[in-house]
C-alpha cells in the first residue's frame, strides 16, 4: 500500500461489489447443486472431482486473503485508514480473522466490508472512500483467482461430463451458464479495476471494455472446450499434460522474478497460481516487454491445442459423435483467431495510453512507452482526504497489464 491518487467511490463501484456478491453466492450454490445431484445419482467419483475443485478453490483464495492482510498490517499508516463509522477489515481481531479463514469465510467477509464500507461512502457522504476502493481491488484480484481455480475447471469438468455420457441435465447447464458468468464478469471487473489506476481514465469506453472482453471470451472459451474434448478421449492422460504444462508455466513464471507477495511462502504461491490461470489464458505479470512473452504464450498454447483437437479426432467415436464433431473441428480453431484478431484489434486501436498527466522522471521525454510511466505522483482528487490509499498490488498488476514496452523506472512500486 503506497500513497498517492486513486479515483473517487461511485455508485458504479458500489453495484459492482454488490453484483460480485451476487455472483459469488450463485456461482457457489450452482456448484453445491451440481455436487448434490451427482451424488444422488450415485456418480461419486465426479462428486469428488467437483468437491476437490471446491475446496481446493477456497483455500487459495483464503490463503491469498489471509496473506494480505497479514501484509496490510505491517504496513504504517495502514490502521489509520479508519472512518468515523468503522475501522478496517477485522479491525484488530486476528484472531477472528484467521478463525474465518479457516472456516473458509474470509473471501465471503471481505464482499460484506467491501458493501458496507461502499455503502457508507456512496449513500451516506461519509470518508473513507480511498479505503472502499482499496476493498474493491483486492476483491477483484481474489474473484480473478477464484475463478480461474474453480470456474474454469468446473467448466471444463462440466463440458467433459457431458461428452463423456453423451447426456445433459438441466442442473449441468445452469452450472455451465454460471461458470461463463463468473468468467465473463471477472473479466470486466478486474479490467476496470486496474484503469482505475490510470491517470486518465476519459479514453476508457464502453467499446474498449467491451473488446477487450470479447478477446478474452473468444481465446477461453475454445481453451476450456478443447481442454474438455481431450479428455473425453483420453481421460488418464489429462492429469498429466496439467501437470507438465503447470510446471513448465510455474518455471516460467520464476524466472520472470516477480515480486508480487511480500514473502517468500506467498510469492511461491502466487507463482504456482499463475501457472494454473496460465493453463487456461494468459496473464502479464513482469515488467518489461511483453509482447514476445505474449506472442510465445500464445503460439505455444495455439500448438498445443491442435495437438489436443487432432488427437480427440482421432480417438473420438464417430457414431457418438457425429452431430458435433466436424462444426467443432472448425469453429474452435477459427474461434481462437478470432479472438487473437480481436486482441491484436484491442492493443491496436483500444489500449489504454498512459502519456501526459503523470509526473515524469527528470530527463526523460515528454512522451512514454505505456510501461515507461511512473505511478508514484498523481494529483490529490479527494479534497476531504490529504492523502490516499493506493493497493500497491494493484498498482503492480496495472503497470504489467499495461506495458507493452520498455520497463518501468519507478522504484517505488517494487
Amino acid at each position: 500500500m503506497e500513497r498517492g491518487s486513486l479515483s473517487k467511490y461511485s455508485w458504479i463501484d458500489f453495484a459492482f461489489s454488490v453484483v460480485g456478491v451476487f455472483t459469488f453466492l450463485v456461482d457457489w450454490g450452482s456448484d453445491v447443486w451440481v455436487a448434490t445431484e451427482f451424488y444422488n445419482q450415485g456418480d461419486f467419483f465426479w462428486f469428488g472431482v467437483l468437491l476437490g475443485l471446491m475446496v481446493l478453490s477456497s483455500v487459495v483464495v483464503q490463503m491469498f486473503s489471509w496473506f494480505w492482510l497479514k501484509y496490510d498490517r505491517e504496513l504504517p499508516g495502514f490502521s489509520s485508514a479508519q472512518t468515523p463509522g468503522g475501522s478496517v477489515l477485522f479491525g484488530d481481531r486476528v484472531k477472528l480473522s484467521c478463525l474465518l479463514h479457516v472456516l473458509q469465510l474470509g473471501f465471503l467477509c471481505r464482499h460484506i466490508s467491501a458493501i458496507r464500507q461502499g455503502f457508507r461512502v456512496w449513500w451516506r457522504k461519509q470518508e473513507g472512500s480511498e479505503y472502499a476502493v482499496y476493498l474493491t481491488h483486492d476483491l477483484s484480484m481474489l474473484r480473478l483467482i477464484e475463478t480461474f481455480c474453480e470456474s474454469a475447471p468446473q467448466l471444463t469438468l462440466m463440458i467433459y461430463v457431458m461428452l463423456r455420457t453423451n447426456k445433459a441435465r438441466t442442473v449441468q447447464f445452469v452450472s455451465i451458464a454460471a461458470s461463463t458468468t463468473s468468467i465473463a464478469w471477472m473479466v470486466v471487473d478486474y479490467h476496470r479495476s486496474l484503469r482505475s489506476f490510470l491517470p486518465d481514465k476519459a479514453k476508457q469506453g464502453w467499446g474498449s471494455s467491451l473488446i477487450y472482453f470479447l478477446w478474452n471470451l473468444l481465446l477461453i472459451a475454445p481453451r476450456v472446450a478443447t481442454l474438455a474434448l481431450f479428455s473425453s478421449v483420453l481421460p488418464g492422460y489429462i492429469g498429466a499434460h496439467f501437470l507438465l504444462l503447470w510446471f513448465v508455466f510455474v518455471l516460467w513464471v520464476w524466472r520472470q522474478k516477480t515480486d508480487f507477495m511480500d514473502s517468500v511462502a506467498g510469492e511461491w504461491l502466487y507463482r504456482a497460481t499463475v501457472g494454473l490461470i496460465w493453463y487456461f489464458s494468459w496473464f502479464n505479470v513482469a515488467e518489461g516487454r511483453t509482447r514476445g512473452r505474449s506472442i510465445i504464450y500464445h503460439s505455444f498454447v495455439t500448438v498445443d491445442g491442435v495437438i489436443l483437437l487432432v488427437t480427440w479426432w482421432c480417438y473420438r467415436d464417430p457414431v457418438q459423435s457425429e452431430p458435433y464433431a466436424l462444426a467443432l473441428l472448425i469453429a474452435l480453431p477459427l474461434t481462437y483467431l478470432l479472438g487473437l484478431l480481436f486482441k491484436a484489434i484491442y492493443y491496436c486501436c483500444f489500449h489504454p495510453k498512459l502519456w501526459g498527466p503523470p509526473v515524469r522522471d527528470p530527463g526523460l521525454p515528454d512522451d512514454l512507452p505505456d510501461a515507461d510511466v511512473s505511478f508514484r505522483a498523481f494529483p490529490i482528487q479527494d479534497v476531504t482526504v490529504s492523502a490516499q490509499l493506493v493497493n500497491k498490488r494493484m498498482g503492480r498488476h496495472a503497470t504489467h497489464f499495461y506495458s507493452d514496452q520498455g520497463v518501468t523506472r519507478s522504484t517505488e512500486y517494487r
